[in-house]
């Protein structure tokens, strides 16, 4: 089968850690890469991004990332690139009519790609799987006034959910957002986590691991991902601000943003940490490259990710695939890939107090944390290997490509 795996703004080139650059670039490469090994042949198509980028870049085996023109090569944000989907739709459809042999399928990622699915689908006869990453109603819920999608969203994701063969959701939570919120039916809705690189996000022994990165000994838990205020990064400060008048801890907060937005969310937390008096107890490292994450989690005695919302949430996969247990929001993806009591702790968002008990007790609980850092690997190793996620993933496609050749006949 060969599948044209649409990502606009998510390229599985991009360095992570960026204001769009996250999530959905890991679940985009892996998903590719090992439909690769499965014997796909996968073509990403996404925004050439950079003037120096070449139109076909080969990724991984039978794998190539292919850089549209579309717009300035240069980043954009992702919610001002609408306007220049028309030409990236342009585009693929030259790129597609040149390929020797035809696409049998396109995987649409985020609500941009599955518009240009649904025209794909009605010009070229391209049946479409989509997956949303994060859905406008939600986002527009959680962040208000401050939602900056554009106005074409909302239309366009309900017109995905009439014209796709089929959904790929990633979790228990959007299943029931796309049905009680959009409509959609269930019966084309099929679940497919995100998963965890298990080789790479793998345990360490502590006491290496923080010689290493030249971190102290004592209690101490961490914080690895973006620095946007919807993570929930000062609920995090403020819990720890809590915990500390009864614990001698530290918090390492892992990532940063480019750029002058995420230097000022960098001050903010650093001066939020000041007004606490907790600024020596709270080490902020910047961003650090994927390949060494591993370290800071396995240097860590607990995760800790307290998003307001989260579409599915991939760093609490990361953490429980290098044996660390996670204190987690109860929100998306996160209250299904965490056990409450088995492989971390659930607590509300914006509740710092709820936050701090249950830190409290895993960094004063050694056999706690063994037992539920090891309850965390086995249930990465179980459920959210990339290999289950795509044979998963494949057996949708496999349905749909099957379905319209049966139509087609």
């Amino acid at each position: 089968m060969r599948l044209a795996m649409i990502s606009e703004h998510a390229s599985p080139l991009a360095a992570l850690g960026g204001e769009d650059s996250g999530g959905q670039n890991v679940y985009v490469a892996e998903l590719a890469r090992h439909l690769g090994t499965m014997g796909y042949g996968v073509d990403v198509f996404t925004r050439r991004d950079s003037p120096l980028l070449p139109a076909v870049v080969p990724f991984d085996g039978e794998v190539r990332v292919v850089n549209l023109t579309a717009g300035p090569a240069k980043h954009v944000p992702k919610d001002e690139l609408f306007p220049f989907m028309a030409g990236f739709r342009d585009a693929f459809y030259r790129f597609a009519r040149r390929e020797p042999a035809a696409y049998d399928l396109v995987h649409a990622n985020f609500w941009m790609s599955g518009w240009i699915a649904c025209e794909a689908k009605r010009d070229l006869g391209l049946p479409f799987v989509q997956t949303f990453h994060a859905l406008g109603a939600i986002k527009r819920r959680e962040q208000g006034a401050r939602d900056t999608s554009p106005s074409e969203r909302r239309s366009t994701e309900f017109r995905i959910l009439e014209e796709a063969d089929r959904v790929l959701t990633t979790c228990p939570a959007e299943v029931e957002e796309l049905t009680g919120i959009y409509g959609a039916q269930r019966s084309r809705l099929a679940l497919v986590p995100c998963g965890v690189d298990t080789r790479t996000f793998r345990p360490v022994d502590r006491r290496e691991a923080r010689h290493e990165l030249g971190l102290p000994e004592g209690p101490m838990a961490a914080y690895v991902g973006r620095l946007v205020p919807r993570k929930g990064v000062d609920t995090l400060i403020e819990a720890f601000a809590l915990l500390s008048r009864r614990l001698d801890g530290r918090l390492v907060i892992v990532g940063g943003e480019p750029g002058a937005e995420g230097s000022a969310e960098v001050a903010r937390l650093s001066a939020l940490s000041r007004k606490l008096k907790i600024k020596k107890r709270v080490i902020f490292t910047g961003s650090r490259p994927q390949q060494d994450l591993y370290r800071y989690y396995g240097a860590a005695d607990a995760v800790v990710t307290v998003p307001h919302y989260e579409p599915f949430g991939m760093t609490p996969l990361e953490a429980m695939a290098c044996g660390v247990p996670v204190v987690g929001s109860r929100v998306g993806g996160i209250k299904t890939s965490v056990l409450e009591g088995e492989t971390g702790y659930l607590v509300p968002p914006k509740d710092p107090k709820a936050l701090a008990d249950r830190l409290l007790r895993l960094l004063t609980d050694g056999a706690l944390r063994d037992r539920m850092g090891l309850a965390g690997r086995r249930r990465m190793e179980e459920h959210y290997t990339w290999k289950r996620i795509a044979t998963l993933a494949a057996t949708t496609f496999s349905e749909v490509a099957a379905g319209v050749s049966r139509i087609s006949r």
